[in-house]
């Protein structure tokens, strides 16, 4: 096995994106619980349709090896630029 490829089977900074973890927030506009993986960029509040956005700060904006560690899919939906 080569060392790049032991490198993304451990690469800590890629963890709970490619295992995501689950994480319940309250949503501001009406308080209701609303559950967050961290892999997800947003989500809407289940009762107000209010848009709760994730604050992904990971590798794979600055590592060259990200596209390979996390996918080509995963990768293209963490670096699209959102147009307001």
């Amino acid at each position: 096995m080569s060392k790049e490829c032991t490198m993304f089977d451990h690469c800590p900074g890629a963890a709970n994106i490619r295992t995501p973890t689950l994480t319940i927030k309250k949503c501001p506009q009406c308080g209701e619980e609303v559950e967050l993986f961290s892999n997800d960029i947003s989500v809407k509040c289940g009762k107000c349709g209010f848009v709760i956005y994730n604050d992904i700060a990971s590798c794979v904006q600055w590592c060259k090896h990200a596209r390979e560690c996390v996918g080509e899919e995963m990768y293209r939906k963490l670096t699209e630029k959102k147009v307001v």
